[in-house]
């Protein structure tokens, strides 16, 4: 302070506040005064010595990254830019994950109002809700078309084999952040993905004694509860971001000390010129990297806020119930592809095969040992990959419910229409329209709008899960497959789903008691053996409503579709 004075007796104040903001300025930046940071944005020459090198040298921030570039690699091709945007989006995702674990509890009595709370009552809690969830998905995208750029260019070859490990590492820690807060909500979606991915870890091929305590240690007891939510939760915001955060460092350090590797024709073969850069072909991270890496960033940014607004919300199903297992369980669309696996083989050979595929990826640079990193002499490898890719395409859709997974046609629309549990546009309908009497599909009732568009959507539900032998305008034909048994099987639609057979549907409300309404699905089909008879599939298919209760509300906001 003396010193600011005594500089303001000499200069004034004025030019001794100029003075101390460049000093001020300098700390900051590692070496950049005022002067130098305007020059660098209006893309004038350095002053010498190169000021823009000091903080790469003398910075916190940006000693992991090089001073300057080869410029082959500053274009769009062969980086596209994909390992800055892994790195934007973690801290994306520990920002907006830091502003959600303010307003969250991990218990299971509170963690689902904590959501509801965050939704309704936190000012742009939805959005940020949204940010962080839209934020874990693109995070996965990123970092997986980064490994597969790698691969394509042959960024792994030697000697960059450790390199790839890491972000081989970097990969399984981003599907495993992601998946460790998809429980975090505590609802249906999130407890029953973790059912099943539990119930994976416990067919593991090893000794019982190893998978028990293996599963004791992620469930956190006998049953998924309390303590499973809490470590879930430790491992999403504690220790998995720690380890991702080390080995982030080693990726970016092996970065610098190998140099991004230039493209594949521009070396020739068993040669890595990329950290000898000529003076001729640098680039120098400041200003024109750090510019368009800004640059990225703000379109990244731009999207994801958008895409939070206006395109895409995050899902919150009904509250967790160990009890009610939801129809169509499945795992996030990251790792469908095990659980299509799941469908076809036995448990225990696709958990243990899952290790040994990450270990053949990890291993993978060591025993390929081609010096050449042209696409033309690594036909075999990229054939390969892309035969790989498209098998994983394929095992997504049979992670689908739509594949082998087929419920009986009247429960489905059951599910649809009046579901076990949660909001439905017929639960949503107004207490006082819900007048005792049976209702067909697709009726318009005079003075009961709500109910007249639940109908509406009763009949598009039964339209979808049905076909028709008899020539129903409403309906398509029925697709017969004669089965083994002998039995018949009916069937519609692309998917080839088995539906009923020129269906009659009713909904019938009765007053079970004062301000309690029992609602009733009856389903009655067509018997093709015997024409003009009818077979009933399900009169049992029973939900209660109250004259209380807020699903008018829920399906408001969690369904925009009632």
């Amino acid at each position: 302070m003396t010193t600011f004075v005594d500089q303001v007796k000499e200069l004034g104040i004025k030019q001794a506040v100029i003075v101390k903001t460049d000093d001020v300025v300098e700390r900051l930046t590692a070496g950049l005064n005022v002067n130098d940071i305007r020059a660098a944005l209006r893309g004038d020459d350095p002053r010498r010595p190169n000021p823009r090198l000091r903080p790469h040298a003398d910075g916190f921030w940006l000693h992991i990254r090089p001073s300057f570039y080869h410029t082959e690699v500053t274009n769009i091709y062969p980086t596209f830019r994909m390992g800055w945007l892994s790195t934007f989006m973690f801290v994306w995702e520990t920002i907006t994950g830091i502003i959600l674990m303010v307003f969250y509890t991990p218990s299971p009595l509170i963690a689902y109002s904590n959501m509801w709370n965050i939704l309704s009552n936190v000012p742009m809690g939805q959005l940020f809700r949204n940010m962080h969830r839209l934020g874990a998905e693109v995070m996965v995208v990123v970092v997986a078309l980064h490994m597969l750029r790698t691969f394509v260019t042959g960024s792994y070859k030697k000697p960059r084999q450790f390199t790839w490990a890491t972000g081989m590492l970097l990969l399984i820690l981003t599907l495993l952040l992601s998946f460790s807060g998809y429980l975090l909500p505590w609802d249906q979606l999130a407890y029953w993905a973790l059912t099943v991915f539990l119930s994976g870890a416990e067919s593991a091929p090893a000794p019982p004694v190893i998978n028990q305590n293996i599963l004791l240690i992620l469930q956190g007891g006998p049953a998924l509860g309390a303590n499973g939510l809490l470590r879930w939760y430790l491992f999403h915001v504690l220790l998995m971001p720690l380890i991702l955060g080390i080995f982030f460092f080693v990726h970016y350090y092996k970065v610098v000390l190998h140099g991004l590797s230039l493209p594949p024709g521009r070396e020739e073969i068993g040669e890595d010129t990329a950290k000898r850069a000529p003076r001729n072909e640098r680039t120098y991270f400041i200003p024109d990297l750090m510019t368009s890496e800004l640059m990225w960033t703000a379109l990244l940014t731009l999207f994801l806020i958008a895409g939070s607004l206006w395109l895409w919300d995050a899902p919150l199903e009904t509250h967790a119930d160990p009890i009610v297992t939801p129809l169509h369980v499945v795992a996030p669309w990251y790792l469908s592809w095990s659980q299509g696996w799941l469908k076809l083989a036995d448990k225990t050979l696709v958990v243990g095969f899952i290790p040994l595929l990450m270990v053949a990826f990890f291993v993978m640079p060591y025993f390929e040992v081609g010096k050449s990193r042209r696409y033309a002499s690594r036909r075999l490898g990229l054939s390969v990959s892309m035969l790989f890719i498209a098998f994983m395409l394929v095992s997504n859709w049979m992670g689908t419910p739509e594949f082998r997974v087929e419920s009986s046609p009247d429960r489905e629309v059951s599910i649809e229409i009046l579901p076990e549990e949660g909001p439905s546009a017929l639960k949503a309908v107004p207490f006082e329209q819900l007048t005792p009497g049976a209702y067909l599909p697709g009726q318009i009732i005079p003075g009961a709008p709500h109910l007249t568009a639940a109908l509406e959507g009763y009949e598009e539900a039964i339209v979808r899960h049905s076909c028709t032998i008899s020539g129903d305008p409403r309906l398509q034909p029925c697709r017969v497959e004669t089965l083994e048994s002998g039995e018949k099987r009916y069937s519609v639609g692309i998917d080839n789903k088995t539906a009923m057979v020129d269906p009659y549907t009713e909904l019938r409300i009765k007053e079970a008691q004062e301000g309690l309404v029992e609602m009733v699905l009856f389903y009655e089909v067509a018997d093709p053996d015997n024409p003009g008879e009818f077979l009933i599939l399900s009169d049992e298919w029973v939900r209660w409503v109250h004259r209380d209760a807020n699903y008018a509300e829920e399906c408001t906001f969690v369904n925009k579709s009632c």
